[in-house]
């Protein structure tokens, strides 16, 4: 009997005259979907897969270890998803299948060694003595026997065969290493960089597709895997090192496929010949088509809520009806701004007003930020951070609930335009001042008063909200992750996240986000509060094309540093309290990390418990790596963040 999925390499109208020539004269074979998707991994998601001597860290896959100060040689490792897909029945057929997932192969060695490979087996159980050559699928003794089910699609880093094409090629493994078909890649595997993978499988042919280039496989092989595999499979990761090391990272990872089911208790349906029954059978179809069409329309993604689901102070959770009624069906006149992960709309439940954040629909970018603000602003509580109210997440659309905030956002207020110039100003000294201390505690709280330290990584002005008294609120959680205090100094990314403008120099060669990027961000937007200009307001004079930083520091260089605050305030500020803010925020902003205060110390100096940081007259030139400070004595009033750098590495997972 054929099964539905037999027809995915047909174009829909022959799907549809083959449907209804099935209707005549036979029956449908039922099939169910088997399908999951993770942007990203992490703890939650750790009992989901058999990990055998491999890890969840950094959001990833560590396929073979990647434990800092541990040695990765002679490796191997397995990570299989725990259902197992029904492949194949004897009267049913064999299934389709298609998968996307992210690598990164970082080598240690020169070449790295040995490879990676996504395989599909019979057994949930890893090989012993599969390191090296072995790729974790096989070892010496079981090298090319039958018994081992498995099917491999290789990403080979080290040519160790002389049947090897290279040290950079894809391969298909059939119960050993030796490939039975093998391709030269033109892309790096070795290069340390994201790399996109589309396996795919039509009951006849498995095709590999790799890196941008999705036109046409890198390599495609007709085989029938019924006659390599059991009916069940598992699917994952295998991987292995050797004397030559690489790290092995899977940061994202898709599966769907058509798996054939013979519960006899699921619905068939039988068409006789009778005209009657023929249309009966027909608007059947036709209704069941579109039955399929809606529901693939309206598909979520059951990973996003579980990972929200697993917090235990995840927020209420919203229904879409609910949050369409208050928003007017997001009425465009309900619109309180717009920025990259989408739009935010005022609205009213239960006569209370909130602010509606709306994400970009179907974005796999949205996904991740939408999961981290959730279950990163979930477990804090500051009277200077905005509250979340609830969340949903139903037909694809991503929405969070915050409490409303009638003051908008700072961006919007504080800037100069000269359309102002006539208006009255609108945030005198004593207000601007507040704002900068309320951010102050926001950031000391997220550094050193939660349990689990958190990083922005996104502080500029459009994220300070304020409350009908002008008080400051930090929100915009989407960027912000969460690291451990005693294990993590800084969260790696696998690409550079913030705002132009606000990032610190060795952002840009580290990868990384620590305490000391958001120091800086911090110096930055005291600059744009005191000043009232943004980062890259180049206007005055376009000698400073490194911004506001550059710009301020030379008025502090000529001891002319108070000529840089707002001309909107008139003159009416306190000179020592401006001028001890705007050291402040120079001495966050120093090109050295080393060399900024801590947000404890900054606050301390905004409540004037402490004089701000002595700094060079002259911008010291930026250079990486950073040069900490010779020693440190206990008496010091401005010691470094605590020693939280660390020294520059690969990009890992985001």
């Amino acid at each position: 009997m054929l099964g539905i999925s037999h027809f995915a390499c047909f174009s829909p109208v022959v799907v549809e005259s083959l449907l209804l020539a099935l209707l005549l004269v036979g029956s449908f074979s039922p099939v169910e979907c088997f399908h999951f998707n993770y942007p990203l991994f992490n703890e939650s998601t750790e009992n989901d897969f058999h990990l055998m001597r491999s890890e969840i860290a950094v959001n990833a896959i560590q396929v073979t270890h990647d434990v800092s100060g541990s040695p990765i040689t002679n490796l191997s490792g397995q990570a299989l998803y725990k259902r197992p897909f029904k492949l194949w029945s004897e009267s049913k057929g064999t299934a389709s299948f298609n998968t996307t997932f992210v690598f990164r192969i970082t080598p240690r060695t020169d070449p790295g060694g040995e490879g990676l490979a996504f395989i599909l087996t019979g057994h949930a159980t890893r090989p012993e003595n599969s390191e090296g050559k072995w790729l974790g699928i096989v070892n010496a003794s079981t090298n090319g026997s039958a018994q081992n089910q498995i099917v491999a699609v290789e990403f080979d880093t080290r040519k160790s065969y002389m049947e090897d094409l290279s040290n950079n090629h894809i391969g298909v493994n059939v119960n050993s290493v030796y490939s039975i078909k093998q391709a030269n890649l033109s892309i790096n595997l070795s290069s340390g960089t994201d790399i996109t993978v589309k396996v795919q499988y039509d009951g006849k042919i498995l095709s590999a597709f790799v890196g941008t280039q999705m036109k046409a496989p890198a390599i495609a092989l007709p085989i029938n895997l019924p006659e390599h595999l059991p009916q069940k499979v598992f699917v994952g990761f295998s991987a292995s090192t050797g004397n030559h090391t690489q790290l092995n990272c899977v940061s994202s990872w898709e599966f769907s496929g058509l798996s054939v089911d013979e519960d006899p208790d699921l619905l068939w349906v039988w068409i006789m010949v009778p005209v009657t029954v023929l249309v009966s059978g027909v608007a059947f179809y036709f209704s069941w088509k579109c039955k399929c069409a809606k529901q693939e329309e309206e598909e979520d993604d059951p990973w996003v809520e579980q990972q929200i689901q697993g917090s235990s102070t995840a927020p209420r959770k919203f229904r879409l009806k609910e949050l369409k009624t208050a928003t007017e069906n997001f009425n465009s006149k309900n619109e309180l701004g717009k920025g990259g992960f989408g739009r935010v709309y005022k609205g009213f439940l239960k006569n209370k007003e909130v602010a509606v954040k709306r994400f970009s629909r179907n974005s796999h970018q949205s996904k991740q930020d939408f999961i981290a603000e959730v279950t990163t602003i979930s477990n804090l509580h500051h009277k200077n951070l905005v509250k979340l109210v609830g969340w949903c997440y139903e037909k694809r659309e991503l929405l969070l609930i915050y409490e409303f905030m009638p003051n908008t956002s700072l961006d919007k207020l504080i800037f100069y335009k000269k359309s102002d110039e006539e208006n009255p100003i609108t945030l005198n000294w004593e207000t601007r001042y507040g704002i900068i201390c309320g951010v102050a505690q926001a950031l000391d709280y997220l550094h050193n008063g939660c349990e689990k330290r958190v990083l922005h990584r996104d502080i500029k002005a459009s994220n300070i909200m304020l409350d009908s008294d002008f008080n400051a609120r930090l929100g915009d959680f989407g960027l912000a992750r969460i690291i451990q205090q005693s294990d993590y100094t800084h969260h790696s990314t696998k690409e550079i996240a913030g705002t132009p403008g606000y990032m610190a120099p060795e952002s840009f060669h580290t990868g990384r986000a620590a305490v000391e990027t958001d120091v800086y961000a911090f110096g930055v937007l005291v600059l744009e509060v005191v000043c009232g200009r943004k980062p890259g307001d180049q206007s005055v004079n376009n000698k400073y094309n490194n911004g506001i930083v550059d710009w301020v520091w030379e008025y502090y260089r000529r001891q002319r540093i108070l000529d840089v605050v707002d001309l909107r305030l008139n003159g009416v500020f306190r000179k020592e309290q401006t001028e001890y803010a705007l050291m402040l925020a120079l001495s966050c902003c120093h090109p050295n990390p080393y060399q900024r205060p801590s947000m404890r110390i900054s606050l301390r100096v905004l409540t004037g418990e402490v004089d701000p940081p002595v700094i060079p007259i002259e911008k010291p030139p930026f250079v990486w790596p950073a040069t900490p400070p010779v020693s440190f004595r206990e008496d010091l009033e401005y010691p470094p963040t605590g020693g939280l750098l660390s020294p520059p590495s690969e990009l890992i997972g985001r």
